[in-house]
């Protein structure tokens, strides 16, 4: 069955809709109308533009450029989450990327080749497509996580140097604030894969179907999907906990507001 277009003028109807939240948002001066209005313009205009390079990127289908397009995202995704956590870009910029390569790579080979056996695990089609859910989940979730880590930290000193005053470790004194931040990262993806089918169908779910797929090859694609979301991310956020609390974190276990300084200090001591 062949998927509906949706004209120009079509879609400029439906984005109208966007005009119901940004009326409650002014109404209620919650100080996020204008965000909500600028976020709509630039996802519809980047949308615009990936589905102009996509097309190309399908057609030429190189190996060398896809995994340059993966090493950009990967870029794009590290610089963006140490800016939206604020910490060092300068000093953890290379760890983190790293740690994303690291954990995109090991997932995206296990489910290109291990589970949906291709030939070529670099075929646009599946390749970019997949990456870009990864990357997108992984960055949530870890802005989610490291928030939640560094958060509690500066806010619970005083327990975090009594667990350090009475013998333990650095990572054992970390370790409730880790707890915590894999909890908040992941506790609305878990109570999410929980209710998916009973009372929500994913949007990779529902394009699929809309698309023209059947049903039950759409499910086996979002149950997977969903694994490998889950798997990716939290591989990087507890990789991206550990390896950035060396930077901000002194050879004492003091926490540095500037992770250069720590990052100098070790270096030094």
């Amino acid at each position: 069955m062949q998927t509906l277009e949706i004209s120009l003028f079509n879609l400029f109807l439906g984005i109208l809709l966007v005009a119901i939240p940004a009326y409650i948002l002014y109404h209620y001066k919650a100080g996020l109308t204008k965000a909500l209005l600028v976020s709509t313009a630039r996802m519809v205009v980047q949308l615009f533009l990936v589905g102009f390079y996509l097309k190309y990127l399908f057609d030429w289908n190189n190996l060398w450029v896809n995994i340059a397009w993966l090493l950009v995202m990967i870029a794009v995704c590290a610089f963006d989450l140490l800016r939206r956590v604020k910490l060092s870009i300068k000093v953890l910029f290379l760890p983190v990327y790293a740690v994303i390569l690291f954990s995109v790579s090991v997932i995206l080979v296990y489910f290109l080749k291990g589970v949906l056996n291709l030939e070529n695990m670099f075929e646009s089609r599946y390749f970019i497509p997949i990456c870009g859910i990864m990357l997108g989940n992984v960055l949530s979730s870890n802005v989610i996580g490291l928030n939640a880590f560094y958060d509690r930290i500066v806010r619970d000193q005083q327990f975090y140097n009594y667990l350090l005053c009475n013998g333990a470790t650095i990572e054992e004194a970390t370790r409730p604030f880790i707890r915590e931040a894999l909890i908040k990262s992941f506790n609305p993806t878990i109570a999410n894969m929980a209710v998916t089918g009973l009372i929500a169908l994913p949007g990779i779910l529902t394009g699929q179907i809309i698309g023209g797929s059947a049903p039950d090859v759409a499910i086996r694609y979002q149950i997977m999907i969903m694994v490998i979301i889950v798997s990716t991310s939290m591989i990087a956020l507890l990789l991206n906990l550990t390896w950035s609390s060396r930077f901000t974190l002194d050879s004492l276990g003091r926490f540095c507001k500037n992770s250069g300084d720590c990052f100098a200090e070790k270096n030094n001591s």
